[in-house]
C-alpha cells in the first residue's frame, strides 16, 4: 500500500513540474509576442534598400563615390547613382539631393553615401541621382553638420551638376532638387543662394524643415533672408513634405503663396513604421519612401507631373 502511495506521489510531482515548464514556456512566448521590437523585426516590409556607395566606375544600378577634378587629393566627394535602366546616349531626369545633419538619434550620418530620399523618390529607375556635398571650411572634406564653406558648397554644385549631366546622360532641363532636414533647408539656402544656381532646378521636394520656418544659429537663417532666397523660386513647383508640413504652411508659407506653386503633404511616419523598424529609429527619417504608402505615391505622382510640364 505504501508503495502505491509513493508511486502516486511521484506521478503528481512529475505532472506538477511538467505543468510549470509548460506555463513557463507559455509566459515566455507571450512576452515575445508582446515585445514590439521582436514583433517589428518580423513584420518589416521595406520594398527598397538604398545601394551602398562604392569605389569604382559608374554603371547602371551602381552608386559610386566621385571626386571632382578641382578637389583631387582631398576627401571632398559626391555620390552618383545611375538607374537600373540607364544607357549611354539616353536622356534621364536628374534628382539632386542634400543630406540632413549628422544626428545619431535618427540614424543620420550627414554623409552623401548614406542619403536615401532621392532613391525613395525614384525607386532606382528612370532618374540619375546625385547627392551633392557641403564642402567643409578648408575645402579638404565634406561637412556633416550645417554648411561648412557655404560659397564653396554652392560653387561645387554649379560646377559639377552640368558636368554630370553631360557625362552621364542627365537632362539639365529636368532636374529636381530634394533634401531631408538640413537638406530640406538647403534646397533654398544653397539651391536658391544666387540666380545662377537657382536656375538649375525644375522643381523642389523637401522633407522635415524648410528655409525660413524658424531661425537657426547660422547667418541669414531669419525669415526675411529666407524670403529673399525664396523669391528666386519664380513660381516653380515646390512639394513640402514632413511630419508637420501643414504647420509650415499655416505659420509661414500660407502668407507667401505667390512665390511658388506650393503643395503640402503631411507624412505620418509614426504610423507608417512601428518604430524602431529596421533602420528607422525615429519619426524624423529620410527612409520613409522605402516602404509603399499613399504618401510615397503622392510624391512620385507629383514629380512626374512636374516633369510632364
Amino acid at each position: 500500500m505504501n508503495r502505491h502511495r509513493l508511486f502516486a506521489l511521484i506521478l503528481v510531482c512529475v505532472f506538477a513540474v511538467s505543468s510549470c515548464d509548460a506555463q513557463s514556456d507559455s509566459h515566455s512566448d507571450a512576452r515575445a509576442i508582446a515585445n514590439p521590437v521582436n514583433k517589428v523585426k518580423s513584420l518589416t516590409t521595406f520594398d527598397l534598400v538604398s545601394p551602398a556607395m562604392t569605389e569604382g566606375s559608374p554603371g547602371a544600378g551602381k552608386r559610386v563615390r566621385q571626386t571632382a577634378p578641382e578637389y583631387e587629393g582631398t576627401q571632398v566627394h559626391h555620390s552618383l547613382y545611375l538607374p537600373l535602366d540607364w544607357k549611354p546616349g539616353g536622356k534621364f531626369p536628374v534628382i539632386v539631393e542634400y543630406t540632413g545633419n549628422k544626428w545619431a538619434a535618427c540614424n543620420s550620418s550627414g554623409e552623401v553615401g548614406d542619403a536615401n530620399l532621392g532613391y525613395g523618390i525614384s525607386g532606382g529607375r528612370g532618374f540619375v541621382w546625385v547627392c551633392m556635398p557641403y564642402v567643409e571650411i578648408g575645402r579638404q572634406k565634406n561637412a556633416v553638420t550645417w554648411w561648412g564653406d557655404k560659397q564653396a558648397t554652392i560653387d561645387y554644385c554649379k560646377t559639377n551638376l552640368p558636368r554630370i549631366c553631360a557625362e552621364f546622360a542627365g537632362d539639365p532641363d529636368n532636374v529636381i532638387l530634394c533634401g531631408f532636414s538640413r537638406g530640406a533647408i538647403a534646397t533654398s539656402y544653397i539651391g536658391l543662394a544666387d540666380d545662377e544656381i537657382a536656375g538649375l532646378w525644375k522643381g523642389f521636394v523637401t522633407h522635415d524643415h524648410f528655409d525660413g520656418e524658424k531661425t537657426w544659429g547660422y547667418p541669414d537663417s531669419d525669415r526675411a533672408s529666407a524670403l529673399t532666397r525664396l523669391a528666386r523660386l519664380d513660381g516653380r513647383p515646390v512639394l513640402v513634405c514632413g511630419t508637420h508640413a501643414s504647420t509650415v504652411r499655416d505659420v509661414f508659407l500660407g502668407d507667401h503663396q505667390e512665390l511658388a506653386r506650393f503643395t503640402f503633404v503631411d507624412v505620418p511616419t509614426s504610423q507608417l513604421f512601428a518604430i524602431p523598424e529596421g533602420d528607422v529609429v525615429h519619426p524624423h527619417t529620410d527612409l520613409w519612401m522605402h516602404k509603399e504608402s499613399v504618401y510615397r505615391a503622392q510624391v512620385r505622382d507629383w514629380v512626374q507631373s512636374v516633369l510632364d510640364q
